[in-house]
């Protein structure tokens, strides 16, 4: 049989799998709308919980009790709750839906014994690479703004809209919020890069695809758990941990560029090399499912 290539009429390597194709069948599966509904659910929890629970009455035990801090200031207003939801979500969280949505990309596909045939198709191998994992951020991106969207609503009915109070000292207006929270939100997509790269990685080296959420998850806590060790002194500037919350600066009265730029060079820089080594790792891969 003839190998298709650019030459060959009515065949175009650019059509053979589109992010956009990709995307809506991503979109059909039943753990992205799962995802979608965590982002959703986790505000409304913790509205539950503090409206409901039994520390209600005196201001959820500590958890909005107003202390200048930022679960202290959770409940002062939409834009104070939408914070403490990004805090509480990027820690954890949102980490397990990046691995979830990169790691699961080309594993899955292995797994179901699909992937030999979308390259029969034959799609090239770094146009499904790019495909994967340009959906598999868009729909982890999506997951972060739709927990910010949500929380932003949830908590204005339950708090108001007064605006942002930063638990540096200070409040914005309603512009400055937006601008804040915005900030906020786009560092930490831009930080979930690393586990979202590691996670690609191992989809391409293992064809378990929980195998390869779990791993990348599993080396994501060890690297906190190291970046958490004083010990180690200045080793830990070279560790992805040192940079997770720097976006805090963003709460100050003038923005902190300084770390968060810090901050986003590492990210981008650790996603290159994970992706570099996933496409020449999978280009000489023997597919066999």
């Amino acid at each position: 049989m003839t190998p298709l290539t650019e030459a060959t009429p009515g065949y175009s390597a650019r059509r053979t799998l589109s992010v956009r194709v990709e995307l809506v069948r991503q979109l059909r599966r039943r753990r992205t709308l799962i995802a979608f509904a965590v982002g959703i659910a986790l505000p409304l929890i913790v509205v539950a919980a503090v409206k409901l629970g039994p520390s209600s009455s005196g201001g959820g035990g500590g958890f909005g009790d107003g202390d200048l801090d930022l679960v202290g200031l959770a409940t002062s207003g939409a834009w104070n709750f939408a914070l403490t939801m990004l805090f509480f979500g990027s820690g954890f969280l949102l980490t397990i839906i990046a691995a979830m949505f990169l790691g699961d990309s080309v594993a899955s596909e292995a797994s179901w014994s699909t992937l030999r045939y979308l390259l029969a198709a034959p799609v090239p191998r770094r146009r499904l690479l790019f495909a994967k994992a340009a959906v598999g951020l868009i729909l982890t991106a999506s997951t972060l703004v739709i927990l910010v969207a949500a929380s932003w609503i949830i908590g204005a009915l339950a708090f108001g809209t007064s605006p942002l109070t930063s638990p540096l000292g200070g409040s914005f207006d309603v512009t400055e919020s937006w601008g804040r929270i915005g900030i906020v939100t786009g560092y930490i997509m831009i930080v979930l890069l690393i586990p979202a790269g590691l996670a690609f990685l191992m989809s391409v080296l293992t064809d378990v695809p929980l195998g390869a959420v779990g791993a990348a998850v599993v080396i994501v806590i060890v690297v906190n758990i190291l970046d958490a060790i004083e010990a180690l002194g200045s080793i830990r500037t070279f560790l992805p941990g040192e940079y997770s919350n720097a976006w805090v600066g963003a709460l100050n009265a003038t923005i902190d560029w300084d770390t968060m730029a810090r901050g986003v060079a590492y990210s981008l820089i650790a996603f290159g090399l994970f992706a570099l080594i996933a496409t020449l790792r999978f280009d000489r891969k023997d597919i066999t499912s």
